[in-house]
């Protein structure tokens, strides 16, 4: 179980993907990352070694457009009202919410062991995203979570798209800089100003929210990075399709860029180069991911493409 967000076989099993539903490939909302080699993973002295961000390696990678944002609840609500799609949160009837954000008469439910703040809360999905009080329509524009990796494939199918791979995903959050700390540079908040959704207080019970947000933003909050996406760290952890090459029973996918939830004190994954590995059929409440699309696929003009 890793700290920021629990990661364990629930036993879902794998809900269909829809690849006859796909929609036309389209590049609205994406932007195009030039090919190019960069510098990927990090030996941050403060980092985690268990979590293999080094050594640093040279990666070449071929152009590739990415979603700006990650796919919002807005987003998601069209795919499932299309296909009829039933998340693996859905179809087992709980998920896991971060305890500051139930109401404080909530009934007593299962906590992680390890990590209390995380609560087992029965009828919490992505339609309900901290469980049955609350509605996703609420927060149309923040990212759709309580998704796991096949949920996301899913997405990606019935979009014509696919997921990341982890070396597009970090080159793309990366936004032409070179092996910088953040999108935006080495600075955490840069003239005292926060530029993603994470904890700023002592974690879990304070949150002074400096960033006006204490769960999840919207998804094109904050300044875009040199390519033109946002929220590439804090927020949402986002899938990629590849496999988390330390994960020793083989079933863990590699998730980037952190959440609202990361905080210096305990969890410093929301940098560029940091990893986690989460099973499969893990969904939370801060985790969510984008799309990708191989750049000769399509070359509409209606993205607007990042310089290199």
């Amino acid at each position: 179980m890793n700290c920021c967000a629990p990661s364990g076989g629930r036993g879902a099993g794998r809900p269909p993907v829809h690849p006859t539903a796909a929609r036309p490939e389209t590049t609205e909302g994406m932007v195009a990352v030039p090919a190019g080699e960069f510098l990927m993973g990090s030996e941050d002295l403060l980092a985690y070694p268990a979590d293999g961000e080094g050594p640093v390696r040279a990666v070449q990678v071929d152009a590739f457009w990415i979603d700006a944002c990650t796919v919002s609840n807005a987003q998601f609500a069209r795919f499932a009202a299309e296909t009829g799609h039933g998340t693996s949160a859905e179809r087992i009837g709980w998920s896991f919410v971060f305890a500051g954000l139930l109401p404080d008469d909530f009934p007593p439910t299962r906590g992680v062991v390890g990590a209390p703040w995380w609560r087992q809360v029965p009828g919490a999905d992505w339609r309900r995203p901290d469980g049955p009080h609350s509605r996703w329509e609420d927060r149309a524009d923040h990212p759709v979570v309580h998704v796991d990796w096949d949920d996301a494939r899913a997405y990606c199918a019935w979009a014509g798209k696919r997921l990341p791979t982890e070396a597009e995903w970090e080159r793309a959050a990366r936004g032409g800089l070179h092996a910088k700390v953040f999108p935006w540079g080495d600075e955490l908040e840069p003239g005292g100003r926060p530029r993603m959704n994470v904890w700023q207080g002592d974690f879990p019970h304070r949150h002074p929210t400096a960033d006006g947000w204490y769960g999840t933003c919207p998804v094109d909050a904050y300044e875009p990075n040199g390519f033109g996406l946002r929220n590439a760290t804090g927020n949402v952890w986002e899938w990629c399709e590849d496999a988390f090459s330390l994960s020793r029973d083989g079933q863990q996918r590699v998730a980037k860029g952190g959440s609202y939830l990361c905080h210096a004190s305990y969890c410093r994954r929301y940098r560029v180069a940091a990893r986690q590995g989460l099973f499969a059929d893990s969904a939370t409440g801060n985790v969510g991911f984008r799309c990708a699309l191989d750049f000769d696929s399509i070359t509409r003009p209606s993205a607007r493409r990042a310089d290199a």
